[in-house]
């Protein structure tokens, strides 16, 4: 599945990395299709943390002694290796979180809660991920702001000119993701970020979906926020990103509260840290950051060109497989989109389905996937989703086909 004109990618040499697929389930060799959840981990970041642990563990910040400096090189080497990975500015731009949904929920809670008021309106789209909907709500519970949803077409695309309707004087913040992960739409965000920067509103991406797939860089996209899990970069769990502008940074308040978050503290008053320190209390995830930061390198070190090139090969070759089996319905049929094949069985309930592919060593997901509106806007209660990654086969996808056809003859 190599064209002419890119470089040969080595998936043998890439699946080779992943200690985990050599596994099997159920006596079935593994086929794991459900990296849009939590991407498997490759053996150097494993590596990599186990090797911080092991020779270089301390806190960071606090220490003079020569485990505390190293394990702050370590820390503050992943947020500048995270700032080029997104081409940010400058490292202090970057915030380290316990993840994505933490990401958005210092946003909705600083800067949402510091210069949302009654009125104003925060644009949303019908394809969001539950962590990009139930901050702005919680928001509106206490401040009286206003969310409104831009549609999505019949194949899952979104309608940019409702949409740019909805971007008027009252909007404050255009809060969108990337790449859905119900679907795998993709959204042109740097239009977006147009429509919203003409209005005089901010623009928030949930990139979760879109880095492990795709080169991002915020200063191309013109975003004010950017936020991405590094467990779906096949890095660790518990450590996530918040890019912002340095500008907006300096204007929010804290967070949380704690240690390494202040300047000085007296019963009386507390002076707060400049950023990104003032929204990173406490102790952080020192191990994660530095998981993060050999996840990065890895990817890079493929080539994120190539990884998407080789996994929109795979969503092709998955399309037409699925396409031909009766009583399949693909939903989310987008004209660009990423590495997600998400589709109904007719009669048959998406986790019966899943259970019966996972006796065959088939991982997918079933369900709502988090996004409960999307699935209402297509009328369906959840679907099957295939989610593709640098290390799926095609000869993976024809194990799903037939994997699909044998539920579809149980319980069909």
């Amino acid at each position: 599945m190599t064209g002419s004109n890119r470089p040969a990618y080595d998936l043998e040499k890439v699946r080779s990395d992943f200690p985990i697929l050599a596994s099997r389930i159920h006596g079935h060799p593994l086929v794991y299709l459900d990296t849009a959840a939590s991407a498997q981990k490759p053996r150097a970041v494993i590596d990599a943390m186990t090797r911080f642990i092991e020779q270089d563990y301390a806190n960071v910040h606090r220490g003079v002694h020569s485990l505390a400096e190293r394990a702050t090189e370590g820390y503050e080497g992943a947020r500048a290796r995270v700032q080029r990975f997104l081409n940010a500015r400058k490292p202090g731009e970057i915030v380290f979180t316990a993840g994505a949904t933490a990401a958005l929920n210092l946003v909705a809670g600083s800067w949402g809660a510091a210069n949302l008021k009654a009125g104003d309106r925060v644009v949303i789209s019908a394809l969001e991920h539950h962590s990009n909907i139930v901050p702005w709500q919680l928001l509106r519970e206490r401040s009286g702001i206003e969310i409104a949803v831009a549609p999505v077409d019949d194949a899952g695309a979104l309608d940019l000119a409702a949409l740019g309707r909805l971007i008027d004087e009252r909007c404050r913040l255009v809060a969108i993701a990337h790449v859905s992960n119900a679907f795998g739409s993709v959204f042109p965000v740097a239009e977006i970020a147009r429509l919203a920067h003409d209005a005089g509103a901010k623009l928030l991406v949930d990139g979760c979906q879109a880095v492990p797939h795709r080169p991002i860089d915020v200063r191309d996209l013109d975003c004010d926020f950017y936020v991405f899990a590094g467990h779906k970069l096949y890095g660790p769990t518990g450590i996530g990103v918040l890019y912002a502008r340095s500008e907006i940074l300096a204007d929010m308040p804290p967070w949380q509260g704690g240690g390494e978050m202040i300047r000085t503290v007296t019963f009386a008053h507390t002076d707060y840290a400049d950023p990104p320190a003032r929204f990173e209390a406490g102790t952080p995830n020192i191990i994660g950051a530095v998981g993060l930061a050999a996840a990065i390198d890895y990817v890079e070190g493929l080539g994120l060109p190539a990884i998407g090139e080789h996994e929109q090969d795979l969503l092709a070759r998955g399309t037409d497989l699925l396409r031909e089996i009766p009583g399949l319905r693909l939903i989310g049929q987008a004209r660009e989109r990423a590495n997600i094949l998400s589709f109904a069985l007719a009669g048959i309930h998406p986790h019966d389905a899943a259970t019966i592919l996972d006796r065959q060593g088939i991982a997918v997901r079933a369900g709502h996937h988090c996004a409960q509106p999307a699935m209402d806007r297509f009328g369906v209660p959840g679907t099957l989703r295939a989610s593709l990654g640098l290390y799926n086969t095609e000869a993976e996808l024809v194990a799903l086909a037939a994997g699909v056809r044998e539920v579809v003859r149980q319980l069909g």
